[in-house]
């Protein structure tokens, strides 16, 4: 798949290289409470903003980078 390419100019903002320690940490804390709570018989389940701040996470949403000259389209369209 040498040839794939993004169809639309969007990239997430971030300065981390990856994320993938965050999710890990986040669905293990998630999976634990949901265990908890089903050991417990609790008729609620945890929800997920009680156990986690997606705003704490190192990627913070996505961008759209115009094409207007600025941008190297083609380091933001590569996959």
């Amino acid at each position: 798949m040498s040839r794939s390419r993004r169809k639309t100019p969007i990239a997430g903002t971030t300065t981390a290289d990856s994320e993938k320690w965050w999710k890990g940490w986040w669905h293990r804390r998630f999976r634990r409470a949901e265990r908890r709570a089903i050991q417990r018989g609790d008729e609620v389940m945890p929800h997920v903003r009680e156990l986690s701040n997606p705003w704490l996470a190192p990627k913070d949403g996505k961008h759209h980078y115009p094409d207007d000259g600025f941008w190297d389209q083609a380091r933001i369209l590569r996959k």
